[in-house]
Order: C-alpha cells, then sequence, then structure tokens
C-alpha cells in the first residue's frame, strides 16, 4: 500500500490476478498506456492462470505423463524459473498444484484433507520430474496427475513485463501495483527526499490497517503473509503457503514477510525464502522486513531510519545486518 502526497498523476484501478490492480504514472497523461499495461497483464494472467478452464499452464498439466506441450517462450522462460528455483529446495516449488487444488485455499469450498490424501499428492509434486526441451520450446510433467501452480513467482515476472513496457515509452516514475506486489519505478516525485512510502498491512488481521510505513528508492517491494488466503475449520486457522515438504500450511512463527528487491520476479522468490528459513541465510543481500506472530519485528538489511512503526502493537526486536 502506497502512503502519498499530492502530486499531477494519472491512475487507473483494473481486476485480475485474484486482485485490484492499481497503476500510476506521474508526469505523463497516456491514460492509453494504462489500458495497454492492463491488456499486458490480461494476457499474461490469460497464459499462466490455473483457475480458469483454459490456459497454457493448464495445458501442460492436461498432457502429465502424456506428452510434451510445446508453449509460449513467455511461460517456457516463467517455468524454466520457477524449476530451478523448485530445485534449491528452499521452500518454494513450482509443482505444488496437486496440493494447491486439494486444499483450494482462499475458495469457498476449502477444506482440511484427509492425511492420506495429501500423502497421495506429495508423490506428484517431486520437480525432478519435469522436462524441459528448450530447442523445441516444450514442457513435459513426467508422472499422470502432476500440476504445476505459478502462483508464487508469476505477478513478479507480470510486474517486470509491465516496468519493461513503461520503460520502452520513456515512464520516469510510476507505481505498479499487482496487491501484494509492488514495483516503483523511478524516484517518487511527490516526496520531498524522492523516497516511496510502502504501507506494510497488518499481517493478523484482514484489514488495510498499517503495522509500518517503510520509505523506498525505486524497486520492487513485495509482502507475503498469512492473513492473504486463509479459512478456518474446527476452530483452526489454515494459511495459504504450503510446505511442499508437508503437504500441510508452514507452522512458523512468522506472519508476513516484505523483501525489496531490484526485480519484483526476485521478490517474490525471497519473501518464499525467508518465511520458510528456519534461521536468516548467512550472507543475505535482500532488505526485508519480517513481522512474527507475537507482534515483533526483525529488520534485515535495512536501515532503521526507513521505518516508522504505525501500531503501536508492534515493536521493533531485532535490527540484522547479513551483507558481509
Amino acid at each position: 500500500m502506497i502512503t502519498e502526497l499530492g502530486h499531477s498523476k494519472i491512475t487507473k484501478n483494473y481486476r485480475g490476478l485474484g486482485t485490484v490492480i492499481n497503476l500510476t504514472i506521474f508526469g505523463s497523461q497516456d491514460k492509453e498506456l494504462l489500458d495497454e499495461s492492463n491488456e499486458l497483464i490480461q494476457y499474461y494472467e490469460k497464459i499462466f492462470t490455473v483457475n480458469r478452464e483454459t490456459s497454457e499452464v493448464l495445458s501442460i498439466s492436461d498432457k502429465a505423463g502424456i506428452e510434451p506441450v510445446q508453449v509460449s517462450l513467455a511461460t517456457f522462460v516463467l517455468v524454466k524459473k520457477a524449476i530451478e528455483k523448485s530445485l534449491e529446495h528452499f521452500g518454494f516449488n513450482a509443482t505444488i498444484g496437486p496440493l494447491v487444488k486439494l486444499w483450494h485455499i482462499g475458495f469457498k469450498d476449502a477444506r482440511v484433507p484427509s492425511k492420506s490424501e495429501i500423502i497421495e499428492k506429495l508423490q506428484l509434486t517431486n520437480p525432478v520430474n519435469i522436462e524441459l526441451n528448450p530447442i523445441n520450446q516444450t514442457i513435459f510433467l513426467k508422472e499422470d496427475g502432476m500440476e504445476l501452480d505459478l502462483g508464487a513467482i508469476a505477478k513478479g515476472y507480470i510486474a517486470d513485463r509491465v516496468a519493461d513496457l513503461w520503460k520502452s515509452r520513456s515512464i520516469q516514475s510510476g507505481i505498479i501495483n499487482l496487491g501484494g506486489n509492488l514495483l516503483l519505478v523511478g524516484n517518487a516525485p511527490h516526496q520531498p527526499d524522492l523516497k516511496w512510502r510502502v504501507g506494510i498491512r497488518d499481517p493478523l488481521r484482514s484489514t488495510k490497517e498499517t503495522i509500518a510505513v517503510i520509505k523506498s528508492g525505486a524497486g520492487s517491494v513485495v509482502t507475503s503473509g498469512i492473513s492473504e488466503r486463509a479459512f478456518t475449520q474446527e476452530g483452526k486457522s489454515y494459511h495459504h503457503i504450503i510446505d511442499p515438504e508437508t503437504g500441510y500450511p508452514h507452522d512458523n512463527n512468522i506472519a508476513s514477510v516484505t523483501v525489496l528487491t531490484d526485480e519484483s520476479i526476485d521478490g517474490e522468490v525471497e519473501t518464499t525464502r525467508l518465511f520458510f528459513a528456519d534461521a536468516i541465510p548467512n550472507q543475505y543481500k535482500f532488505p526485508a522486513i519480517i513481522a512474527y506472530r507475537d507482534k515483533s519485528i526483525t529488520l534485515l538489511n535495512f536501515d532503521e531510519n526507513n521505518i516508522q512503526i504505525t501500531d503501536s502493537e508492534y515493536y521493533i526486536k531485532e535490527i540484522l545486518n547479513k551483507v558481509y
């Protein structure tokens, strides 16, 4: 969420990617560019989604165990990146589709699956069983029942492509807001210090209230938290961040992770890495803000002068510098 002073700008809201999309440009009145940007977002959603009847990603899953599927360059590049990260085994797994569909968190029919159902689906989530052919630009899921799900990385890729479009049109300053995924283009002309103000939402409540406001330069600010999509069954709450090793929502102390990166796709990956980390990795290079369920906050490679706590129940517990 962006907090800002008044300044000449154009802005439009759209629906897509399961959220409200907000596009803002400063120093230009090119409203057609905003609509063109939204059309680009819709194109990528159409080929990447698993929440419609058809898409390129769904076609890959439909042919699992049968034959390779030739796809567009965008889909091939994104799947290749997703598989590379999946093979690092830090919590990110692009083959988690069967488990995501089993839990269906974020939809009305969300439920807690049986242990036997989870064990069955876990057998279908090994990224080793994906064959990429760069010559034919094909993707093959080797096991029948495997399913791709790029939901943990697609928004970042899409935001980066919109930024490329804006750069080609010489846009100097703007905000690409894909809901939990912000890409800040250039300086903030409406702020005296040219820094953007970004609000971090309360991860323990499904509201728009902030727990802190941070200052940031150009780049991506990605937040992932446990309140984004969740449901309650028999008095217990279950969030949408599923552990590919156990098949259950990852159970730890973290409520949300915000990571600042140059490219938005890296922010998507790094929020997952930190959410699943038992300990913060040494020589970790990205700035991050980690909020815990006990309402404490860890600043990682982040200057405390660039954060203002806006909820008195939250407090900064520690400041760590992992860049050596």
